[in-house]
């Protein structure tokens, strides 16, 4: 073909991707089977007559892909996030995947008469979940959020697990004198130099995206992408896992407070969509739907036996002690859904040339085909059914940015009010946003609306919010409340009654203050309740504790009752002369503290 005509076919081929995603929303299917169809329909059997028997192309394909949907999960997650359930999660990839890998291979064994080591080499293959497949039903369900959350965590943490068990078998069948002891040499040797690079650039990536102001908010994607590439590429260069390296780097640049994050999380999660477009096109693209008859039988005998046995028996033992109950382990169990990932898997024994490998992939692809239908279709009803779900989505939907203003630490945000949202009839005022966040317009249909704290609030109003990037987790953490409540700000704590609080004033010792000075977690050992203002030339803010009582920090530490805390402040305005930020910050706090009389 003509560059021309690859550019053309290309085009086409994700347009058809796309109009499949809408009818999969509209028929209630996973979307990914609808481009494993068009894949095949565009295939040497179908009608647009590709002739594509490229093992090595697909493999190559699906690793980037995967990398790339791998970084976009751990980027949309973050650590603080998973970090309830990650002993779950864990237990899940490691335990689960094992005996997934163990049950399908003894199965296989049995059912098909394979030796030993060629079951449990398609075990390993079926016994990944897919990372595309899960994040894409728990963005459409609403799944109580630990169970979400520990299925989205097992879904990026699996992969590494089930990719190493597999090349290991690989390596059992066909390298003299290789045993269990290698593979297990060559698990702690992938995974401890995989963690170790994703979390060293991951940490490096943080730091470096903190220190830079870039001069176009369009470079922070690219800055991300680098990222993803050195993880993946320095573990891999140094015989680690890429895969592990490239989710835990995605996880911390998701848990930290970075600039343009909002734009950088919207460019990969494109990025992701046309990442697994490409991998399910190519994968239907490498089928012969002529073949799938020849193992129509064995691949729905192993999907059965993914099903009702091995994902049940996994989930059971690897979440005995999780908290869980009965019946949401019932649901995590019903949730294992294969895709892609089990496919590109079935490409390696072919490109590696183990006997009967092709027939592996044909049961795998069909296996595949009927376990997505049950698992995926049957998903959200099945938990309706066992009261897993709730009111709110599982993942909660992210504030799509509009812009930043470059240089100067500020992002405008963008937040659409869904129909049953608890903040709609509310009034602006009741968004409880922080002092360092503001609502700039109110978008309702064609019609722009300047707000004010008495505007009410309706569903479909897009409200463009502009705020300083260090609060952008503070307001997203709002996004819980703004849709299942409750509305408002949180109660203020009751001023101590009776004898008069002590009040003390100290340099800024750090063992005083949990947190930085300017948005302190807790002072002398007390939460802080709530934040009234923030300082601007050195750290430090005015706050309200737990206790009732007021604290101001920064080079002094402040604390005591609000009249105390008023005289003070009032007092050093007397003795001060010429420090105009001092001066400044001291008629802030005595302006804040008489108007929260």
């Amino acid at each position: 073909m003509a560059d021309g005509q690859l550019i053309l076919v290309a085009g086409a081929m994700l347009s058809a991707g796309l109009l499949a995603s809408l009818v999969a929303t509209r028929v209630r299917l996973p979307a990914l089977l609808l481009f494993l169809g068009v894949g095949m329909l565009a295939g040497s059997e179908g009608i647009g007559g590709i002739d594509f028997t490229d093992y090595g192309l697909a493999r190559s394909i699906g690793i980037v892909a995967l990398a790339l949907i791998l970084f976009e999960g751990g980027l949309t997650s973050g650590i603080i996030e998973i970090r309830p359930v990650l002993r779950t999660a864990v237990n899940l990839a490691l335990v689960g995947t094992l005996i997934t890998a163990l049950v399908c291979g003894l199965a296989a064994k049995w059912l098909f008469g394979f030796s030993t080591l060629e079951s449990l080499l398609l075990g390993s293959v079926v016994a990944s979940t897919d990372g595309a497949a899960t994040f894409a039903l728990l963005r459409g369900s609403t799944l109580k959020r630990p169970l979400a959350r520990t299925l989205e965590a097992e879904a990026g943490f699996n992969d590494p697990v089930a990719i190493l068990l597999v090349l290991g078998f690989i390596d059992w069948i066909q390298v003299p004198g290789y045993g269990i002891g290698d593979m297990l040499v060559l698990f702690v040797r992938q995974l401890g130099i995989g963690l170790a690079a994703g979390a060293g650039v991951g940490w490096l990536a943080v730091r470096a995206l903190r220190g830079l102001r870039l001069d176009s908010a369009g470079l922070y994607p690219v800055a991300s992408l680098a990222v993803a590439a050195l993880a993946f590429g320095s573990a891999d260069v140094l015989h680690g896992s890429g895969f592990l390296a490239v989710y835990i780097a995605g996880l911390l640049l998701g848990s930290a407070p970075i600039p343009a994050k909002l734009t950088i999380t919207a460019f990969h999660e494109g990025l992701a969509w046309v990442a697994q477009m490409a991998l399910f096109l190519t994968l239907g693209l490498l089928v012969f739907p002529s073949r799938l008859g020849d193992v129509a039988v064995e691949g729905l005998l192993l999907a059965l036996v993914i099903v009702l046995v091995a994902r049940p028996v996994a989930t059971f033992v690897a979440t005995a002690w999780s908290g869980f109950s009965a019946r949401e382990k019932a649901v995590l169990s019903a949730a294992g859904l294969r895709g892609g990932v089990p496919v590109v898997l079935a490409t390696f024994p072919v490109i590696h040339g183990v006997p009967g490998s092709t027939e592996f992939f044909n049961i795998v692809f069909f296996a595949v085909l009927v376990s997505t239908v049950v698992q995926g279709a049957g998903f959200e009803p099945l938990a309706r059914w066992l009261g897993a779900t709730s009111n709110e989505p599982a993942l909660p939907r992210p504030l799509a940015e509009a812009g930043t203003i470059r240089g100067l630490g500020a992002e405008v945000l963008e937040y659409e009010i869904a129909e049953g949202d608890a903040i709609a009839g509310a009034f602006v005022r009741d968004l409880a946003l922080p002092r360092e966040a503001v609502v700039n317009v109110i978008v309702r249909g064609d019609e722009a609306i300047p707000p004010r704290g008495s505007t009410r609030l309706r569903a479909r109003d897009r409200l463009h919010v502009l705020l300083r990037q260090e609060t952008a987790d503070e307001v997203r953490g709002l996004l819980g409340r703004w849709a299942g409540g409750p509305i408002g700000p949180p109660p203020r704590p009751r001023r101590p009654i009776g004898r008069a609080p002590v009040f003390s004033v100290r340099p800024l010792p750090r063992a005083l203050i949990a947190g930085d000075a300017a948005r302190p977690e807790a002072v002398g050992g007390e939460v802080v309740a709530e934040r009234l203002r923030i300082r601007r030339d050195v750290p430090g803010a005015l706050v309200v504790l737990a206790d009732g009582r007021y604290a101001v920090t920064g080079p002094l530490v402040a604390v005591g009752g609000r009249e105390q805390l008023r005289e003070w402040a009032q007092r050093r305005l007397r003795h001060l002369q010429s420090d105009d930020d001092e001066r400044g910050w001291l008629k802030n706090v005595t302006g804040a503290l008489a108007a929260d009389a």
